[in-house]
């Protein structure tokens, strides 16, 4: 992995996350395939601990863990944040001695693996954390799909009103890009007139080597799903989501 992006780890950038990122389908994704019977819950990558909290508010004992401290931070002063465990750690030095049912990262999180050693040591740390009869959930983009081409200026500014904070101006800009790996930066223009840059690279992982990654870590074959309909994964579908059991 490559370092942190201040987008996380700076405390005022930290404060737009939330803004620029409301519950979306693939919180409403997780959450049911949660379900509603009360369990054990991780959430890696939990950040602003959005999912974290509302499984919280439906009864279930959930542990949200991220290495930035500033999304931590927000996250556990949320209403029922203080209804869940918090870890600061990386995914791939989790040792919480629990096992847990269910398993999800949400948000595009498992796209900050970069190369096959750290998805590896990332799933076989999953792999350790699992209860049977349980669930890993995660999704990362499709590269076929190459949704990071319309990560520029133009196509991606938005405005958004942070909490105490006022209008922050927000827009992408593509460092360097190709199917496999995406370098790129978050441009954020502040109302006092400060402005901040982060910067951070993603992983586009092919759907053969996800399968053959999680077999050799300990799971069956897992569901593909290419949209949060459960459609199948295609050239055409955004998303690679995987829903993966021990073996």
């Amino acid at each position: 992995m490559t370092g942190p992006d201040p987008s996380y780890t700076d405390p005022r950038l930290a404060q737009v996350y939330d803004s620029l990122n409301p519950w979306r389908e693939d919180q409403s994704f997780y959450a049911d395939l949660v379900g509603s019977a009360p369990c054990r819950v991780l959430d890696v990558g939990c950040g602003t601990g959005t999912l974290a909290v509302e499984l919280a508010r439906r009864g279930h004992d959930v542990t949200g863990a991220d290495p930035a401290a500033a999304m931590l931070d927000i996250a556990c002063a949320k209403p029922f944040g203080d209804q869940v465990t918090w870890v600061q750690t990386e995914a791939q030095a989790l040792d919480l001695g629990t096992e847990f049912d269910r398993i999800v990262l949400s948000g595009h999180a498992f796209q900050v693996f970069l190369d096959e050693a750290a998805i590896l040591a990332a799933l076989r740390a999953f792999r350790r954390h699992l209860a049977p009869d349980s669930i890993l959930a995660f999704e990362t983009r499709n590269p076929a799909f190459e949704s990071w081409r319309s990560w520029n200026p133009e196509e991606s500014q938005e405005i958004v009103d942070v909490p105490q904070i006022g209008p922050v101006t927000v827009h992408n800009a593509i460092v360097s890009g190709s199917r496999n790996r995406v370098t790129y930066e978050t441009h954020f223009a502040f109302p006092d007139g400060t402005r901040h840059v982060g910067i951070g690279t993603l992983n586009y992982a092919e759907a053969p080597d996800l399968v053959r990654m999680l077999k050799a870590s300990g799971f069956g074959e897992p569901d593909l799903y290419g949209y949060w309909d459960r459609r199948p994964i295609g050239p055409g579908e955004r998303e690679i989501i995987v829903v993966a059991r021990p073996a």
